[in-house]
């Protein structure tokens, strides 16, 4: 059915309308058409914003494993399902298939019963980019149970939070992981976080590095003698539509992170169709989303969307310059890779290298480039489009949020003509608006407000764990009856979107309101600069004044600096206007940044304001050495 797989710009603004003015016969045909159910659902969606209160597929019955795994077995079942690319070049990738993944999903699902994990109940993980993560996930989708994945690169403090807010019983991790060069070892984090989470029963520990643990007697058992012995086969949870299946956790702008509930059917149904269209995806495409399943783009776009589409999935241990800068572009070339999803920090750190890296591999294979985590500046979107995709491959400059569950507004390739730093076009059933600051509607093109979102969509977030009080207050209470994404957002002369940043990261500066996003698009720019961030800092005239961190290519690392910051303002005066010229600008050898690539700003705030004795936790960064080196060179 053409609603499922849309192949022209005309199909596409005729699905959009249909999914616009009768939504309920646009998501049921797709529900219907592309999964499997054991019930059908009485009512296809009911809301109410002011609650809020949303839900999807209600009262329909059904087990999100059946149509990632089960539902393929038949047609699929020796089609590989996931290829896990190691760390370690040298180490063999391991090619998994529909039938093995069953059997080993199957198994983990019985070894987490005999624990006494039931439908309900919730499940930490805390893995390295392991195949036993991506099972984990599904083995407790399998029996009901509730998944939540923390990322493997926070502090066991941040672990422990998690944990408690929770109230898992029960935590998967593993001796250690590799990233690039380096061994992290994980089980100690997990010890020195189970000190204060006195409901953990039981530790489930896989081995990875072979390190040396200390296991806890009665709590701690190794995981590999215990799936050999497991039934290979386990009946899969009779779910309702609403059940929740994961809890995933977001930085809060204030206070404790935010554990985002993601439901059952909705989910699915807009993951399996996201996925589809934004990737192109066509039966023996091989797709590689670099992302870790810690975050909310490798649950619905490295497990979910992929294996409801009967797809075949990469996923990487390690980093984008190990053993060296070429290592994306190796695996391309070694998996045949068609559709390449990462982020702009990524591209950008790759694009500084020199270009033999991305030169010496075939990359004829690709036919669909992503990008996900942050608008993409328009010199990275060039680079990667020139080098990578070599102007053939189209670029889906994606915009969507943990809270989101799924992809909301980015081209279709080979269907929405792509412009530079735009997300372009809402996704069906998506319906954006902008809201100015008085909680108005701005209507028409060529206009720039909030972004917001009127109408709800299948896998939208239904709560936050504990605290619905908390979900209606950051969501629902800023602009009345509609979702607010806490970003900005401009709306071009045909109707596209362009993300302007996060509302927070808009700079008053003498009166005037500064997104920073496109300060630092100005910036990078310029041919001597590989990446940049901009903070504002108390000013005692314009009340805030803009400070910039600038991360040079190697070309500009013997440039005069002071020629460079004329020059450098020179742009942002030339792009924007002289009002957003920068009143510092310190040049970097690094930008602080978290594992998923994402610039830790807050840091940076303080540095600029001279604030730096209390940093707040750190240890979710992936380079926490340039922090010191900021500081010590921060410009008075």
């Amino acid at each position: 059915m053409s609603n499922y797989h849309i192949k022209s710009l005309e199909e596409y603004f005729q699905v959009y309308r249909k999914s616009i003015r009768n939504p309920e016969l646009f998501w049921e045909e797709i529900a219907e058409e592309h999964f499997t159910w054991r019930k059908r659902w009485d009512e296809i969606f009911s809301y109410d914003f002011k609650k809020p209160e949303v839900k999807w597929y209600e009262g329909a019955k059904l087990n999100i494993t059946e149509n990632c795994i089960d539902r393929h077995l038949h047609i699929r079942g020796e089609k590989t399902a996931i290829i896990f690319e190691p760390n370690n070049p040298n180490e063999k990738a391991k090619h998994i298939s529909y039938n093995q993944l069953h059997t080993r999903v199957c198994k983990f699902a019985n070894v987490l019963k005999d624990f006494g994990v039931n439908k309900g109940d919730r499940v930490c993980l805390y893995l390295p980019m392991i195949p036993e993560l991506a099972v984990a996930v599904l083995a407790c989708a399998r029996i009901g149970a509730i998944h939540s994945v923390v990322f493997a690169g926070f502090s066991a403090a941040a672990l422990s939070t998690r944990i408690n807010d929770c109230d898992a019983k029960i935590v998967v991790t593993a001796d250690g992981g590799f990233r690039g060069a380096k061994t992290i070892e994980l089980k100690p984090i997990v010890d020195k976080a189970l000190k204060d989470c006195p409901n953990v029963e039981t530790v489930l520990v896989a081995k990875r590095t072979m390190a040396e643990v200390k296991m806890k007697k009665k709590r701690d058992k190794w995981l590999k003698p215990l799936l050999s012995k497991a039934y290979n086969d386990c009946f899969p949870e009779l779910m309702d539509a609403e059940d929740p299946l994961f809890i995933l956790y977001t930085s809060g702008s204030t206070g404790l992170p935010k554990g985002m509930v993601h439901t059952t059917a909705g989910y699915m149904v807009y993951t399996g169709y996201t996925f589809k269209n934004v990737f192109s995806y066509t039966e023996d495409d091989v797709y590689w989303c670099t992302a870790d399943i810690g975050w909310i783009t490798g649950h619905s776009y490295i497990v979910y969307g992929p294996l409801l589409n009967g797809a075949t999935t990469v996923m990487y241990e390690g980093v984008p310059t190990y053993p060296d800068n070429g290592r994306f572009w190796k695996i391309i070339e070694k998996h045949k890779v068609n559709q390449f999803y990462t982020a702009p920090t990524a591209i950008r750190a790759l694009a500084k290298e020199k270009i033999e890296f991305t030169q010496k591999y075939n990359l004829s294979t690709l036919k669909v480039l992503g990008t996900v985590g942050e608008p993409i500046n328009e010199e990275a979107w060039h680079w990667y489009n020139e080098n990578i995709g070599k102007k053939k491959s189209p670029i889906v400059d994606t915009y969507w949020q943990t809270e989101t569950g799924g992809i909301m507004i980015s081209p279709i390739p080979y269907v929405t003509p792509t412009t530079p730093t735009y997300a372009t076009l809402p996704l069906p059933g998506i319906q954006p608006i902008l809201m100015d600051d008085q909680g108005y509607e701005i209507k028409g093109n060529q206009v720039e407000g909030k972004l917001c979102i009127k109408f709800p969509w299948p896998a939208m977030a239904r709560t936050i764990w504990g605290n619905h009080k908390r979900y209606k207050h950051t969501y629902f209470s800023t602009f009345k009856n509609n979702y607010f994404t806490g970003d900005g957002a401009l709306r071009d002369e045909v109707g596209y979107y362009r993300i302007t940043g996060r509302v927070d990261d808009v700079i008053i500066v003498s009166g005037h309101n500064l997104g920073t996003a496109p300060i630092e698009d100005a910036i990078n720019e310029h041919q001597a600069v590989a990446e940049s961030a901009v903070v504002g800092f108390p000013h005692d005239i314009k009340g805030h004044a803009l400070y910039g961190f600038v991360t040079l290519k190697v070309m500009g690392a013997g440039r005069d600096h002071e020629n460079l910051r004329e020059e450098i303002n020179q742009l942002i005066s030339d792009r924007i206007g002289p009002i957003a010229k920068l009143n510092v600008i310190q040049f970097t050898n690094g930008l602080p940044k978290t594992r998923s690539g994402k610039i830790m700003r807050r840091i940076l705030r303080k540095v600029a304001s001279k604030e730096t004795t209390n940093l707040g936790d750190t240890s979710t960064l992936l380079n926490p050495e340039v922090v010191q080196e900021i500081i010590d060179n921060a410009i008075s």
